[in-house]
């Protein structure tokens, strides 16, 4: 057996488990034992470092249930806190995901367990309609937008996504994130819940905050003005910050802790 040193961390609720350069064949295997919240440590991911030429790290993300994903907004942050601490450094970061490269700007807080962190997320971009999604049975004058920002969502604007059933819906398209918005409360802001690929419900989604605003305002759910969205979520509040000229670029604010770091065997 080898034994392996995990670091925890969340993102408004959306938690990771992270380890540097495991000597693991099987890491779908190892997210799936790790990950579970009943007989592992329990998370909502695997992050995955290694050496990377040119990058601070290569991160690899594998969700709760062994898939791989391309990208997360909160993972990046929480896996930026864990090469920080390991470097004992709060410097600008180039982290290569599956989605490409990712640059993380890093601030303190008087809490040492906690960083704040800007992601810059790249373009969002349009996609096809997931399979099945007309299986969804959504009225043809809901608002809907199939986007990526190197990960697959899906975003549908409704009037109160409290009494929304998320998750029988998630579970029509497990293959892509699922997105509820609301507008507000306040002028500026959305409120958001979220059915995530490989993970499920989860409090806290970053890449789907980036879409949802994005989502909001081509809709007119807020200004079309509006430099900086603020986005609601069951684990707390995170920023989308809307770039100009482009509105397609966003850069993803947020907070990631510390909770603990682990000795396992594998």
């Amino acid at each position: 057996m080898t034994q392996l040193t995990l670091t925890k961390h969340h993102g408004l609720g959306n938690d990771f488990l992270v380890v540097v350069d495991p000597p693991v064949d099987d890491l779908p295997a190892l997210a799936r034992r790790l990950c579970d919240r009943r007989r592992g440590i329990g998370a909502d991911g695997l992050l995955v470092a290694t050496d990377e030429v040119g990058y601070d790290a290569r991160m690899v993300l594998y969700n709760a249930d062994g898939s791989r994903a391309e990208m997360s907004g909160n993972g990046i942050r929480c896996f930026a806190q864990a090469l920080a601490m390991r470097r004992g450094d709060l410097r600008e970061q180039r982290i290569l995901t599956d989605a490409g490269e990712r640059v993380v700007t890093l601030g303190a807080d008087a809490d040492p367990t906690i960083i704040h962190a800007a992601v810059d997320m790249g373009e969002v971009g349009t996609i096809t309609e997931p399979a099945d999604w007309h299986r969804i049975g959504t009225d043809p004058m809901r608002p809907v937008a199939h986007l990526t920002l190197g990960n697959p969502h899906t975003v549908v604007g409704v009037e109160d996504v409290a009494v929304v059933d998320l998750l029988a819906l998630g579970q029509v398209v497990p293959y892509v994130n699922l997105e509820i918005v609301e507008p507000g409360p306040e002028p500026h802001a959305i409120t958001m819940r979220v059915h995530e690929r490989g993970a499920g419900i989860t409090e806290a989604c970053g890449t789907g905050a980036c879409a949802s605003a994005w989502a909001a305002g081509e809709w007119g759910l807020v200004p079309r003005a509006t430099a900086e969205i603020l986005v609601h979520m069951d684990g707390g509040d995170a920023k989308v910050r809307m770039h100009q000229p482009s509105p397609g670029r966003v850069t993803l604010v947020g907070p990631a802790q510390f909770i603990a770091s682990i000795d396992v065997e594998a």
